[in-house]
C-alpha cells in the first residue's frame, strides 16, 4: 500500500515546515532536541544528518518527506500481516514517521492488529505521547493531539479538528 494525501496531511500538519522569509525550510531542533527540517527530517536523501542552520528549498522540503515516506509504507507494508484499509494504513504511516519503525515493530499496537484485534489498536497508538526533554520522559500536549488525530484517521472519522 502506499500513504494517501489524507495521510500526507496529517504528517504535515503535525510536523509543520519552518521557513525563513524566502520560503526556504530551515534546521530547528524537534522536541527531543534532534536537529530537524522540512516536515520532520532527521537526514537529507543522501543520508547526511542534518545540521543546525541548515536551509533547503520548499520543493526540497516535500521532496524529502515523499522519499522518506517511501520507507515508512515499506516498514508498515512489511510488519502488518492482516487486511487493513487505507485510513488504517495512512494512520499507521504518519505513526511510525513519528515514532521510527523500530517502535512501531515492537508495539503492542502492531502486535494487537496482526492478531486481528483492529478495535484495540488506536488506543495503543495513543500511548506514543512522550518525548525526553532533557533526560526526562514527559508527556507532549502536541504528540497527544497528534496520538488522537492518528486514532481518529485510524478508525475513519475526521481528525483534522484536532
Amino acid at each position: 500500500m502506499k500513504i494517501s494525501q489524507e495521510g500526507v496531511a496529517l504528517i504535515k500538519k503535525f510536523e509543520g515546515c519552518p521557513t525563513d522569509n524566502e520560503g526556504n525550510a530551515t534546521a530547528y531542533r524537534c522536541a527531543a532536541n534532534k536537529p530537524t527540517i522540512g516536515f520532520g527530517s532527521l537526514h537529507l536523501i543522501d543520508g547526511s544528518p542534518v545540521q543546525d542552520g541548515m536551509k533547503i528549498s520548499a520543493q526540497e522540503a516535500e521532496d524529502l518527506l515523499k522519499h522518506e515516506l517511501t520507507k515508512f509504507e515499506d516498514y508498515i507494508n512489511d510488519m502488518v500481516n492482516v487486511p487493513i484499509q487505507q485510513c488504517m494504513f495512512d494512520a499507521l504511516v504518519a505513526w511510525c514517521f513519528n515514532i521510527g519503525p523500530t517502535n512501531a515493530r515492537g508495539s503492542s499496537a502492531v502486535r494487537l492488529l496482526n492478531e486481528g484485534k483492529y478495535d484495540e489498536v488506536p488506543a495503543r497508538m495513543k500511548l506514543y505521547n512522550k518525548a525526553t526533554v532533557n533526560g526526562q520522559k514527559v508527556t507532549l500536549e502536541g504528540l497527544v493531539r497528534r496520538r488522537e488525530a492518528e486514532a481518529l484517521l485510524f478508525v475513519d472519522r475526521d481528525w483534522t479538528e484536532i
